[in-house]
Parts: structure tokens; C-alpha cells; sequence
């Protein structure tokens, strides 16, 4: 077993070598590394111990990383210059390692990141409702994690990744460990998830949902008895729980 951390912006963690897509992982994340099979790596997030095959070529030696991104996504420039050429993209959560800061740019191995996209790496926010925000308008993608592409359920991880409370990646396990259910009849309240069978949506005001969801194919905002009906009337069943964190 071997520590190692994804050195892609974004790499598929797959079920099996050339096999579906489960999730996501970012750049600078951490995994431990177990044996290797025709160029793909079996691997656990550190993050979540998800298990899964990953591409040999995705991942590099482990490194401090001294903060992580807290906007949406961001662009690693050339040169301290944002008129210099983009050489990458970056999505929310992704960890970094800066060697120094000049002009109000973090030199990073890809290159110059905006200081003002990054957080130091022990810093925390405080609501993910505020953080799911910034996700509106990303496209819905089957096990994405990214502001590239992200399902319900890596929408919810990413969220309360970013204010230091563990969640699983997948909305079953979600649904199991993560806050506390809500008595029936008990008005939802910004914060609060509601879970399905196999889906799950932040509450983000009174009766607004936001979720990344495929009816929509991306991440939005809904009228929650409107989601509700919706979800019910398409053959996905009824909430099955409200959980209060």
C-alpha cells in the first residue's frame, strides 16, 4: 500500500480497469494505492475510503499541499499575468501546493492560480447550501465531482467536504450516516436534505430545493412540492428521508 495523490484535474474512479465510471476524484487528493493492471491502479480515497481503479498515469508522489480551491473552477495561468496563456482548469475542492505568491497569483507546479480562487489548506466554510450555490448551472454527469460535471450525491459530498463534516460519495450511504431525521409535518429549513431512492437534495429555503438532478441536467433550483410531485410522478417514489445536520 502506498499513499499517492490524483495529479489530474479530474480522474474517473472506476468500478473495474476500462470499467463504469462510480466517481470522481480532484486534483491533489489524496488515495492510498494498492496493485497495478494493464495501466490502472486499485485505489481508496483518502477522503472517503470509496474503493475503485483509477489510471496509473493519473496519479503522482504524495506532497504537502498548502491550500485548495474555494472558487467554482479557476484556470493555472503561465505566468503571473492573466493575459497569459491558460495552461489548465481547476475545479472546488481541488488541493494545491504553492511555492510562492507573486502579483496576486500562487506558483503551483501547472502554473499561476488567482490567490483570491484559493483558501488556505486548514481553512473551512461554515454553509454548504452557500457552497452548493456556486454549483448552479453545472451539468448533471453520473458520478461527476466536479464543477465540470457533477450527480446529486458528489454535489452533497463536495459541500460538506468544504466545511469539514465527512460524507460518503454515494446518496445511500448519505442517507445512512449524515444529520438527523426530522419528525413528520416538521417545516424543512435551509440546510436540511431530503433523500430519495437514490437521490438526495439540499433544502435551500422554505419550500426551494437545490439539487443537481437529471430532469434538469444540471445543477438548479426547484419548488420543493413541485420536485416532490415530480420525482413521485415519474416512478422514482416518495421522499424517503428528511435529515436535519
Amino acid at each position: 500500500m502506498t499513499q499517492m495523490r490524483v495529479i489530474e484535474p479530474v480522474a474517473d474512479l472506476l468500478r473495474q480497469p476500462e470499467g463504469p465510471r462510480d466517481r470522481q476524484l480532484l486534483y491533489g487528493e489524496a488515495v492510498v494505492a494498492a496493485d497495478e493492471i494493464d495501466g490502472f491502479t486499485r485505489i481508496t480515497s483518502e477522503k472517503d475510503s470509496y474503493p475503485g481503479w483509477i489510471r496509473t498515469d493519473h496519479l503522482g508522489p504524495i506532497e504537502p499541499q498548502t491550500h485548495w480551491i474555494v472558487a467554482a473552477s479557476t484556470h493555472a495561468y503561465e505566468r503571473a499575468d492573466l493575459k497569459s496563456p491558460d495552461l489548465t482548469s481547476l475545479s472546488f475542492g481541488s488541493r494545491i501546493r504553492a511555492l510562492s505568491e507573486k502579483k496576486g497569483f500562487l506558483e503551483t507546479s501547472l502554473g499561476f492560480i488567482p490567490a483570491v480562487h484559493a483558501v488556505p489548506a486548514y481553512s473551512r466554510l461554515t454553509d454548504p447550501v452557500a457552497a452548493a450555490e456556486l454549483f448552479l448551472g453545472t451539468p448533471y454527469l453520473w458520478g461527476g465531482n466536479s464543477r465540470f460535471g457533477l450527480d446529486c450525491s458528489g454535489l452533497v459530498q463536495a459541500c460538506l467536504l468544504a466545511c469539514g463534516v465527512p460524507c460518503p460519495g454515494d446518496s445511500g450511504d448519505q442517507e445512512k450516516v449524515l444529520g438527523n431525521p426530522v419528525p413528520s409535518g416538521t417545516q424543512a429549513q435551509r440546510g436540511d436534505l431530503l433523500f430519495w431512492k437514490g437521490h438526495v437534495a439540499w433544502v435551500a429555503a422554505e419550500n426551494l430545493l437545490l439539487h443537481a438532478n437529471a430532469y434538469h441536467m444540471a445543477v438548479a433550483l426547484e419548488a420543493m412540492d413541485q420536485a416532490i410531485a415530480r420525482i413521485s410522478e415519474q416512478g422514482d417514489g416518495p421522499v424517503t428521508a428528511h435529515k436535519r445536520l
